[in-house]
């Protein structure tokens, strides 16, 4: 059954495909976001029918609900290639992992990645969710038997739920992480579950959930 939200991912890499083929599947039309759109093309290979690739302008006009699945160093340009007055009234969600090129924490306790991305595109909404998953698992919610845990975070109430039914119609748990400030502590997470899965050897085949009675 086809939604009503229109979804775009920035970027084409794993965290791209995965989340557009979840959000395909649950009846979604996605538009992925590319400087190279027909090379991004030949580089994904077949792709959903509903999944199209454009470039970032066209993914931005395209979505209500807008993913960054890019490296949190590209942001700036990113947005500055699409006009911040392009994004005015969309839901932008944050799933960026904040690290510097060297894989260090780029930013952090009196701001977050999420809050300076915000001061960028006024007039949208900004989310920060998804960036405490593995790629691999963004397609399906679950890891074995168990659903993992999407947090959200976001000043914006009627946006957040729009973003916690969409990790949901995914298969994923979501959690309202309260407003957009505790992405300072979401993304904190996210760093973590890299050092576990890649600095500590764990793998990927890792993942959060919250727990409760």
């Amino acid at each position: 059954m086809a939604n009503s939200v229109n979804v775009s991912i920035l970027g084409t890499g794993n965290v791209a495909s995965n989340l557009a083929k979840g959000l395909s599947k649950s009846g979604y039309a996605v538009m992925l976001g590319s400087r190279t759109p027909a090379e991004a093309k030949k580089k994904m290979g077949a792709l959903p029918a509903d999944v199209t690739v454009g470039t970032l302008k066209e993914a931005a006009k395209f979505g209500d609900v807008i993913f960054t699945a890019i490296p949190f160093a590209s942001l700036p340009e990113t947005i500055e290639a699409i006009g911040p007055e392009n994004l005015r009234g969309k839901i932008i969600v944050d799933n960026t992992n904040v690290l510097t090129p060297s894989f260090e924490w780029a930013i952090g306790f009196s701001t977050s990645g999420a809050e300076e991305l915000a001061k960028l595109v006024p007039g949208a909404r900004v989310v920060k969710a998804f960036n405490t998953v593995f790629a691999e698992h963004m397609g399906v919610g679950t890891l074995g038997k168990e659903k993992l845990t999407v947090f959200a975070a976001g000043d914006d109430e009627a946006s957040k739920n729009v973003v916690r039914t969409l990790a949901e119609s995914i298969g994923f748990e979501t959690v309202d992480a309260g407003p957009l400030k505790s992405a300072r502590y979401l993304e904190a997470m996210g760093i973590l579950n890299i050092t576990l899965g890649y600095g500590l050897k764990m793998g990927s085949r890792i993942g959060l959930r919250l727990v409760k009675e």
